[in-house]
C-alpha cells in the first residue's frame, strides 16, 4: 500500500500528515521517534485530498473552531491497539480519561499497562486524542509529542470549552 505525506506548521511544531487512499494513517510530531509509527513507502503529495482535509481541520482545531474531527481514518496496528484507539475517539473534547478507564471501557480492566503502550503507539495523534489520557492520579504522563505539547493541547481544549460556554 502506498502512503502519501505532507508537512504542515502548527502551534505545537511541524507535523507530518500521512494518508493512504483509505484515509488518514498518521500525524507525526516534529521530533517523533522514527520507530514509533512505521508506514512505508512514503511519497510526498501536498495535494492529496485527505491530507488537505486534515490540514484544514487541524487549523480549525488550533484556532478553537473545531471540537470534533470528521476524517476517514486508516489505523494500522494490532486488534488490541485498534480497540484502544477506537476508545480514544470516544473521549469528548475538553475531557480526560485515565489508562484504567480505557482498559475498563475496552473490556480488559487488568490491561492498564498494555493500554498505555497502545496509547503510546497511537499513529493518529490529536485526531485520536491520546493527549486526553492521563494518569489515575490526574498527572500528565508519557506522550510522543512531549508533556509540554500534551499540556498545550489540553489547555487549548479547556480555553475553547470555556469560551463556548460563555457564548451559550
Amino acid at each position: 500500500m502506498a502512503y502519501f505525506f505532507k508537512r504542515t506548521k502548527s502551534p505545537v511544531g511541524e507535523l507530518t500528515l500521512i494518508a493512504s487512499d483509505r484515509g488518514l494513517a498518521a500525524i507525526l510530531w516534529e521530533n517523533d521517534n522514527p520507530l514509533r509509527v512505521r508506514l512505508d513507502p512514503l511519497q510526498n503529495n501536498d495535494c492529496h485530498p485527505v491530507l488537505l482535509q486534515t490540514e484544514q481541520q487541524l487549523n480549525a482545531y488550533f484556532a478553537g473552531d473545531l471540537r470534533e474531527f470528521s476524517l476517514p481514518l486508516d489505523f494500522s496496528g494490532t486488534d488490541f491497539q485498534k480497540k484502544v484507539w477506537a476508545a480514544l475517539l470516544t473521549i469528548p473534547f475538553g475531557e480526560t480519561r485515565s489508562y484504567s478507564d480505557i482498559a475498563k471501557q475496552i473490556g480488559c480492566p487488568n490491561a492498564t499497562r498494555a493500554v498505555g503502550a497502545a496509547n503510546g503507539k497511537n499513529p493518529i495523534s490529536i485526531v485520536a486524542p491520546c493527549h486526553r489520557v492521563i494518569g489515575a492520579n490526574g498527572k500528565l504522563t508519557g506522550f510522543a509529542g512531549g508533556l509540554h505539547t500534551k499540556a498545550q493541547l489540553l489547555a487549548l481544549e479547556s480555553r475553547t470549552t470555556q469560551r463556548q460556554l460563555r457564548l451559550e
